[in-house]
């Protein structure tokens, strides 16, 4: 066997005599005995590397000591089922076969047939694999010939990469010369066709993480940044120069000894992290989780006071992991130059003074371009925006740019010249989002904006952010930038296309979503503290007084439309008045809409919805119609309510839905006026339907509809009103996985309740569109309302994981809302399945009557508001009931 640890980290870990048990049982038949000594002395050496690791966080020590004392495990269990003798190979592959095993990381081997398996040894070799999963070793298991061995490596590159790195742990050795000679680059897989697949795996594998080296709870080893990157270049490295490893880069002039330094710094620091994991989860666990930062942070010496220690390790991370990457993207360029002919002539095409393209990447013309001229460091990204043809930058050049950072100072950013050479990189028509990204990868970025470059692995603690600052804020530019060329799989909302197409200047839009969260993390409200670094960027970067103002009225307001759409009443008139007097104009509005749906994109996948879209959509073009009235007399509350009772009729007759006039006018009379105000005339029409035609034993009424236009489906509740109504309506459709978007609560004169609440799948986040899942709804809530019974709704621990984490004690305030004497019960609390209907409880217990609601989600934080009166329809003022009401809410969902 191949020695993988050195004998000073044995002696302090583990040794011969610790096998000595096992060794013993050497001729006697495997049986409880020998799992029980296996089991001891797999238990043993976990809890001595746990230890160790604790002690000195020397990671290296501990993945080679482990994959060294699993390989004699190994090859004396091979031995106790009689394999010793056969003609077969046993073989370490992949990350083992490297001599390198996490603490809780699979063991792949492979078994190496030199002749036909006969069935004895066949059932001695199963027997032996069922051992290994018996004492608690999760094993990957190849078992083929030679010839097999040559077919699916042919076949599939990750099995050409397993064995490429194969060792030998004990067997005949025939069998595994004869696997390296059919498996090697002179074989299959030559070094140019091997780098070209490996190349397009890391493509599909950061895709499939977004892209994103920000995420809140990243994967150390598969992520963008991550150990497969740096496994990546050894896999490419060890084809191309036949077994070098990254040591070996220097001397080929792949890597400068400094860059190497880097490489295997941010190797060793990933190893930590993922050691740290292993021991912490105490299982194979590869994704930094919130359930074990702290743990990591604290263990790996990253301290402070609440959340600092978390964000100091998390921020470390961030940066290495961006660090790697670039240093990923210069080397997979230097080989790709490399394993290209060399007798062929890469055509080159003159760019500008200081640069020209060689086969399809942009490079400097010579080492010195950037020395001479700092402002080629921004140039470089311009000139890939003015020709998409650019398909990436030569390597060579890469280093060049890592190596004159430092030119990128105080007077390289007072120069008016670079000034406009940023300024022309913002106003590009193409290709903003990847150049900013490139520009941040390659440390450009983050040297001209210094405070970008304090938000840079920012994390954010706020329920429901899943990206760092700058992530997230990359991101929003790049939402931006696809309003105008959106791609088939990420089709905008309409009024995108429509106000992208409006705005006068799209460089004021890109450099309010540069600056919108460039102030998180600082004392102060960072909306206003951004608008103040915004507007000395734009003063500094000669934008007109207009712009200077426009920019930092979006970042200080980059809320606003959020807010107001989610949280208030957006039927009302004067909710939209208030709004529209706040923006002031269409250009304002264009610009914040544009901002907004972009940032709420880029803050979470899973937080952008159909209902949000439409939400947003109505709150713009009601805006839109009111400030296009200018000084236009608003209708008459009366003209008002005819109108909608008139185009509620107009529905009704386009869907030849007939009611009597008589029947009606009856059910409408007994509405108040609010009722028609907060709802669309096809909802209005839709009720009236439901209700005129049912028969009184039908009762209570409950209808579910698809709202295409809306986003979501509605659930329409019409019955006589009753204690605990809320709470047994919302219990109900929390056990039927739906997502509250909004609730729309209305009681009439004559005691009836008229209550429509959106929904959403809650486990697809989509609109309900199947017509049998719709009665399965409708059935699951009349048959709750019937019993009169409103159970626990119970939070699962996948509902709950992230929330541990967060500290944060539910909010409860009362406003009063004087123009419609009623309260206002503003409840923030983590998001869970049963909120809604905890909450009814409490209201219920009080003797409060809900009016309406307003149910708004963002990410993991409920921000709901209650409109709310006492049974007598007056405002629930008494101070004495809103504290009772409020410790009831409060201990309910902490």
């Amino acid at each position: 066997m191949t020695a993988i640890a050195s004998t000073r980290d044995l002696s302090q870990i583990i040794g011969e005599s610790d096998f000595a048990p096992l060794a013993a049982l050497r001729g006697a038949p495997p049986d409880q005995r020998a799992r029980e000594v296996c089991r001891a002395l797999n238990a043993t050496l976990h809890a001595r590397l746990d230890a160790q690791f604790r002690a000195d966080l020397d990671a290296e020590r501990c993945v080679r000591v482990r994959a060294w004392a699993i390989s004699r495990e190994l090859i004396l269990t091979w031995e106790l089922f009689g394999l010793a003798g056969s003609p077969h190979t046993l073989a370490a592959v992949g990350g083992f076969g490297r001599g390198e095993l996490h603490p809780c990381s699979d063991v792949d081997i492979a078994v190496i047939l030199g002749a036909p398996l006969q069935d004895d040894e066949r059932e001695r070799l199963e027997q032996w694999l069922a051992f290994l999963w018996d004492i608690g070793l999760e094993v990957g298991t190849s078992v083929r010939n030679v010839e097999q061995c040559a077919e699916e490596a042919a076949r599939d590159v990750t099995v050409v990469t397993n064995l490429m790195e194969a060792r030998l742990l004990t067997g005949a050795a025939v069998p595994f010369a004869a696997m390296r000679a059919v498996t090697g680059p002179d074989t299959i897989w030559p070094a140019e066709t091997f780098f070209g697949a490996k190349l397009a795996e890391q493509r599909a594998r950061y895709r499939k993480y977004d892209d994103a080296f920000g995420q809140l709870e990243p994967n150390v080893k598969d992520g963008p940044g991550g150990l497969r990157d740096i496994q990546n270049i050894s896999w490419v490295t060890n084809r191309h120069f036949r077994g070098a490893g990254l040591g070996d880069l220097v001397t080929h002039g792949f890597l400068t000894a400094d860059e190497c330094q880097t490489l295997q710094q941010g190797r060793r620091f990933l190893w930590q992290v993922r050691c740290a994991l292993h021991f912490v989860a105490r299982r194979r666990e590869d994704r930094l989780l919130f359930d074990h930062q702290r743990s990591i942070a604290q263990m790996l010496g990253f301290s402070g006071e609440g959340h600092e220690g978390i964000e100091r390790f998390m921020r470390h991370f961030y940066r290495t992991v961006r660090e790697l990457a670039s240093l990923n993207d210069m080397l997979l360029a230097l080989f790709r130059d490399a394993t290209l002919d060399p007798a062929r002539e890469l055509p080159v095409q003159p760019l500008g003074r200081r640069f020209q393209i060689r086969d399809g990447y942009i490079e400097a013309r010579d080492e010195h371009v950037f020395r001479r001229n700092p402002r080629a460091l921004l140039e470089v990204f311009l000139l890939m925006q003015q020709h998409p043809e650019i398909e990436g930058v030569r390597a060579s050049t890469i280093r060049l740019i890592r190596e004159h950072l430092h030119h990128i100072n105080d007077k390289f950013r007072a120069d008016i010249r670079a000034r406009s050479l940023f300024l022309e990189i913002m106003r590009q028509p193409r290709r903003i989002g990847h150049e900013l990204e490139r520009m941040h990868r390659y440390g450009v970025l983050a040297a001209y904006l210094p405070a970008f470059a304090r938000v840079t692995g920012l994390m954010q603690f706020d329920l429901f952010h899943i990206y760092t600052v700058d992530e997230h804020t990359l991101r929003l530019v790049r939402n931006l930038r696809r309003f105008s060329h959106p791609s088939e799989q990420d089709i905008p909302p309409r009024h995108c296309s429509e106000a992208i197409a409006r705005v006068p200047k799209l460089e004021v839009l890109y450099i309010s979503g540069l600056f919108h969260d460039i102030a998180k993390g600082r004392q102060g409200d960072h909306s206003d503290l951004g608008a103040d670094d915004a507007v000395q960027f734009c003063r500094d970067h000669g934008f007109s007084n207009y712009d200077i103002h426009l920019v930092a009225w979006l970042v200080r307001n980059h809320l606003l439309m959020s807010a107001t759409a989610q949280r208030k009443d957006i039927y009302d008139p004067a909710v939209v008045a208030d709004f529209a007097r706040k923006v002031g104009d269409l250009v304002h509005l264009d610009y914040l809409y544009l901002l907004t749906v972009a940032d709420i994109r880029a803050t979470n996948p899973d937080l952008w919805t159909s209902w949000k879209a439409s939400l947003l959509g109505e709150l713009f073009s009601a805006t839109r119609r009111h400030l296009r009235s200018g000084a236009e007399a608003p209708l008459a509350l009366d003209e008002r309510l005819e109108a909608l009772r008139q185009e509620a009729r107009a529905c009704l007759l386009n869907r030849q839905i007939h009611i009597p006039a008589g029947r009606l006018e009856r059910f409408w009379s007994g509405l108040a006026p609010e009722y028609f105000l907060r709802h669309r005339p096809e909802e209005i029409a839709w009720h009236a339907e439901v209700v005129t035609v049912a028969r009184p034993d039908d009762a209570p009424l409950v209808a579910v509809r698809d709202m295409p236009a809306r986003g979501c489906a509605a659930v329409f509740v019409y019955c006589a009103d009753m204690d605990q109504l809320f709470a047994i309506t919302t219990a109900a459709l929390d056990r039927l996985r739906l997502d509250i978007q909004d609730a729309r609560i209305i009681t009439t004169d004559a005691g009836f309740s008229i209550d429509t609440y959106m929904v959403l799948d809650a486990d697809s986040g989509d609109a309900v569109r199947d017509a049998a899942r719709r009665e399965e709804i409708g059935e699951g809530v009349r048959r709750a309302l019937l019993a009169r019974e409103c159970p626990a709704v119970n939070a699962t621990l996948g509902s709950l994981r992230k929330h541990r984490h967060f500290n944060f004690t539910p909010v409860v305030q009362f406003t009063r809302d004087e123009r419609r004497s009623r309260t206002v019960m503003e409840v923030i609390a983590v998001d869970r399945p049963g909120l809604l209907s905890e909450i009814g409880r409490a209201m219920d217990q009080c003797g409060v009557s809900l009016v309406d609601a307003r149910i708004a989600t963002f990410g993991e934080r409920a921000e709901d508001y209650f409109y709310i009166t006492d049974r007598r329809q007056r405002p629930f003022s008494d101070p004495a009931a809103q504290t009772r009401l409020r410790d009831l809410i409060v201990a309910a969902l902490t």
